[in-house]
């Protein structure tokens, strides 16, 4: 193997490696050593502050842990999660072991799906990070302010309902673009061989 062919290996290398840095996920434990459940009177603000700390990006995921038959989470719209409506909510788990897999950016918001509990400060709205890695922040806007509520702007496991579009594009390096460099290298030492 002659050295030009080995550089040629390295850049390869180089380029994957810089792509797969793209792909690492993690999963996000809600609340910490904390289980899912009502905060407590030592610590009230429990979900507050684990999603002012946390900031997941879309292929990571958020595990609820509780005592099955005890408690569950349920994903709500923000209107929902505001006045603590448990009805009609967008997903519901109840396992003890929930993962919600976070599919897009947005605002995400969950409570227990235990009457009484999202009164009690059990609910959590998590804002997921944009590819530029900037979030959004939770806005609690009331009704009939400068927010515009006509449009639907929530996010699901299934799917994403869209939000007005960003004023300015966010630029993305595209795996074309690293081809295209691979493609051009591979010529370039060629040629020189």
């Amino acid at each position: 193997m002659g050295p030009k062919y080995q550089l040629f290996l390295a850049i390869q290398f180089l380029v994957l490696l810089f792509l797969q840095t793209n792909v690492i996920c993690y999963q996000f434990k809600v609340g910490n050593m904390n289980a899912w459940g009502i905060p407590t009177s030592a610590n009230p603000n429990v979900y507050t502050n684990w999603a002012k700390k946390y900031h997941p990006k879309i292929g990571d995921s958020l595990l609820f842990l509780y005592p099955p038959g005890e408690d569950s989470v349920i994903q709500v719209t923000e209107q929902s999660f505001i006045s603590c409506n448990l009805k009609d909510p967008i997903l519901y788990m109840n396992n003890g072991n929930s993962l919600f897999n976070v599919t897009s950016e947005g605002r995400y918001f969950f409570t227990s799906g235990e009457p009484g509990h999202c009164e009690k400060r059990q609910k959590l709205a998590v804002s997921v990070l944009f590819a530029n890695g900037s979030a959004l922040p939770p806005s609690y806007a009331p009704e009939g302010s400068a927010a515009d509520s006509s449009t639907p702007s929530y996010p699901t496991v299934f799917g994403y309902v869209p939000l007005k579009s960003m004023s300015s594009p966010v630029p993305a390096f595209s795996s074309k673009i690293a081809a295209a460099i691979g493609v051009i290298i591979f010529a370039a030492i060629n040629y020189a061989m």
